[in-house]
Parts: C-alpha cells; structure tokens; sequence
C-alpha cells in the first residue's frame, strides 16, 4: 500500500531522513546532485509528502573561518527552489471546494542559524540527544507537519556539541554503514546527515 506513496527528499544527500519511508515500502525519490538538481526537477503528480534539507552552509553561525565570504544569495537559491516544488505540488488542488491539501506533510529543515532571518521562527525546533541521538546541534524545522515525540527522559551525557565530537565518535553516531549513498569523509559531509533516531521519529507521527 505505501508504495504508491511518493516521498520527496530534496537535497537529501545519504537519505538518512527518508529512510524510514524508503524501509516501510513508500516511494522515495532522492533529489540530490549528480542524479537530480533541485533547480530544474520537475515533481511527479500525486507527491505524499516532502522533506527538504538545502545546505546550511551559507547560513551557519558555525561557519567562522571559511575562506570565501559568507553568500547569502547562493543559499536563498536552493532554499527557494526547495520552496517552490513544495508549491508547485501544494497546488494541485482537484476542486475550487477542497480543504483538503495535496501534500500530507512537508518540512524544511537547517540548523539554528541565519535562515530564521528569512523564513521567521521555526515550526519545531529540537537537539538531536532529545530523541536519543548522542550530540547537540540545534535543529529548526518549518512546515505543515505532526510534530515528532522527543523522549521524556534523555542522557544529558549525549549534549556534546556535535563541533566537539572526533571523527570516530561521529561515524558511530550516525549509523554511517546504514546509509544510502558513500560514506561521507569530511565533517561538513558527516554534518549534514540526519540523526536516525529524529529521522524515525518524524516518520512514526508522518505516516
């Protein structure tokens, strides 16, 4: 029955958020470069739902001693062509009459950072220990989504600051071996990855 479902991952990269939704049978289509560009993809008819992770890299507060200067326009680019497959899909309404979106659910996700400039305060936001996950990187979500259930009690033991962790520390974290695509070998690579067990979250309550 899921298989008829069409999950969107937009910038997805390994696919660590969608890989829930792959697992459970829904159809995933992983908009990531060289494969597809988010700039020009056109989404299929009767898109499910739509996760969206454009690069932090322009917008990170973290990002203190690069070499280039800060672009704010580079970013805005891939965050709004996120947007605008969002609409597009949103869009597709079958009456005049309905209340009823076409999408079930659709969220865009980057760390804390300049993107609250642009898009205002976050829907959700959350530290990836809150889920079970061992590190802290403060995470904001926006979107027409169910809000994913943070654990009741958590180790505060896990709130190392993900900047904070080796290499080794953060390949375990993050299940690397379980991925998608190549094992990322940069930290900006391993950064940009999903923490599974928010990633599970979210799926249990966006079904």
């Amino acid at each position: 029955m899921n298989e008829s479902k069409i999950i969107l991952d937009l910038c997805g990269g390994t696919g660590a958020w969608s890989k829930p939704y792959k697992e459970a049978g829904y159809e995933v289509i992983n908009v990531t470069l060289p494969e597809y560009d988010v700039r020009t993809f056109e989404p299929p008819e009767n898109v499910y739902g739509i996760l969206a992770a454009p690069p932090c890299t322009q917008f990170s507060f973290a990002r203190t001693h690069a070499k280039k200067p800060r672009n704010l326009d580079e970013g805005l680019e891939i965050v709004l062509a996120c947007f605008k497959i969002i609409w597009q899909c949103q869009k597709r309404i079958s009456k005049d009459t309905t209340k009823t979106p076409p999408l079930k659910f659709w969220c865009l996700e980057n760390p804390y950072g300049m993107l609250n400039w642009f898009l205002g305060y976050p829907t959700f936001t959350f530290q990836p220990y809150e889920f079970g996950d061992g590190y802290s990187k403060k995470t904001c979500l926006w979107g027409r989504f169910n809000v994913p259930k943070k654990l009741e009690k958590f180790e505060r033991k896990y709130n190392k600051k993900f900047d904070k962790l080796l290499m080794s520390e953060l390949r375990e974290i993050r299940s690397i071996g379980d991925l998608v695509f190549a094992n990322p070998k940069t930290r900006q690579e391993l950064r940009g990855i999903t923490p599974p067990k928010f990633a599970q979250a979210f799926f249990e309550a966006n079904k």
